[in-house]
């Protein structure tokens, strides 16, 4: 299954470069080649990302991975909803810290 966080990992690596190898993509995201496999096709299926053939490329298997209007749309929605999500990680942290040192300050 394609998470919403994996889902935007890819997209926003595919943005940044378009020419990433899939073997690339795995190394970079800690993920396996396979499931790179999986989730590009997934987001291909979707209709969010086109590949296409470098066609001057030595490597006929190499792609060209491009977000679609689709893809950029989403991206952008997953993007509010995963700084939103990290937002509210950073304040249960923020606050989580700050209640520890009060018991250490008080323990003192």
């Amino acid at each position: 299954m394609l998470t919403d966080d994996a889902r935007y990992r890819i997209l926003k690596k595919l943005e940044a470069n378009p020419a990433i190898s899939q073997r690339q993509l795995a190394e970079e995201l800690g993920m396996s080649l396979g499931k790179i496999n999986y989730c590009l096709q997934a987001l291909i299926d979707k209709g969010l990302v086109k590949a296409k053939n470098f066609s001057k490329s030595q490597h006929k298997r190499r792609y060209l991975y491009l977000l679609t209007p689709q893809g950029i749309d989403s991206k952008a929605r997953l993007t509010r909803r995963f700084l939103k999500r990290k937002l509210a990680e950073y304040e249960a942290l923020r606050q989580e810290i700050e209640q520890i040192q009060a018991e250490l300050k008080a323990g003192d």
